[in-house]
């Protein structure tokens, strides 16, 4: 779709493949809402898209997306101005070397690549309808392949050894099952969901643990890395393609379907993840 004043709100963009879709994006004409944690690299990110498209009008929305109370307010915030919402592009992510709890005490990654989509999603859900035809793209990724289905019996790794791949690959499987199930419930809508594996991008995500070692290990594999701009093509070409203005609840990859592994694709499970994740963000 012409994404010539589109409004769009996009997690995760002040770094990586998030910054180089905003970017693109606002190239392409569209109003940018931008959720940031940090206000600082909120400003400058503002600053870029506006020194690259000058009539962009792009807002910041503060929030930490492992709090669900920042997500509520970025949420109310977004739905106060009264916009239309036509693209949600839910980006943010982390990969956390050890255990770690989120604002809510809740684990880490589960908390922000999982339960964040969700609950940013439920609370825009209806703005977004209103707004058909709009699309909600998610980015998920082949770390899906790393685990073999929903670990509910420890869906939070308490007591299960903490492998980062695995538990990544968990929250990215999170996604896709999630995008399924909402796919379905927003049929004849208007609204198309779909997420997308952006590739391997040499990006900062992984180095919040271990910043040094995660500068050496990525200029050693930079190489056979994607630069960002590469890798946010799938989510561009998703959220804009005319192509997919019918196409919902599939998996991309190198902007074409990709078949998923089979427990990505258990509706069974993705209805048990549904539920569990409505409980632990508390929504009726």
């Amino acid at each position: 779709m012409s994404m010539l004043n589109k409004v769009c709100l996009i997690t995760g963009a002040t770094s990586g493949i998030g910054r180089a879709t905003a970017l693109e994006l606002a190239a392409q004409g569209a109003e940018l809402f931008v959720v940031c944690r940090s206000g600082e690299k909120g400003e400058a990110l503002i600053a870029e898209i506006k020194a690259a498209s000058p009539d962009c009008a792009v807002t910041l929305l503060l929030g930490d997306l492992g709090k669900q109370a920042d997500i509520h307010r970025v949420a109310q915030d977004f739905l106060a101005t009264d916009k239309p919402l036509h693209l949600l592009l839910n980006n943010a992510g982390v990969v956390n070397t050890h255990r770690k709890l989120s604002g809510d005490g809740i684990e880490e990654t589960f908390a922000v690549n999982h339960l964040a989509y969700f609950l940013l999603t439920e609370l825009l859900r209806d703005r977004i309808v209103q707004s058909a035809p709009a699309r909600i793209v998610s980015v998920a990724s082949e770390a899906h392949t790393f685990v073999k289905g929903v670990q509910f019996d420890d869906i939070e790794f308490a007591t299960t050894p903490y492998k980062t791949f695995k538990v990544y690959g968990h929250s990215k499987l999170c996604n896709i099952l999630w995008t399924r199930h909402l796919a379905k419930q927003l049929q004849g809508t208007g609204v198309t969901v779909n997420c997308v594996h952006p590739g391997p991008v040499n990006t900062g995500l992984g180095h919040q643990d271990h910043v040094i070692i995660g500068k050496i290990v990525g200029f050693i594999l930079k190489p056979f890395f994607r630069t960002p701009a590469q890798g946010a093509a799938t989510s561009i070409f998703v959220a804009t393609s005319p192509s997919l203005d019918n196409i919902s609840g599939e998996y991309f990859s190198d902007s074409k379907p990709k078949r998923v592994k089979p427990w990505a694709k258990d509706d069974a499970a993705a209805e048990r993840l549904w539920q569990l994740s409505k409980t632990y963000l508390k929504l009726a």
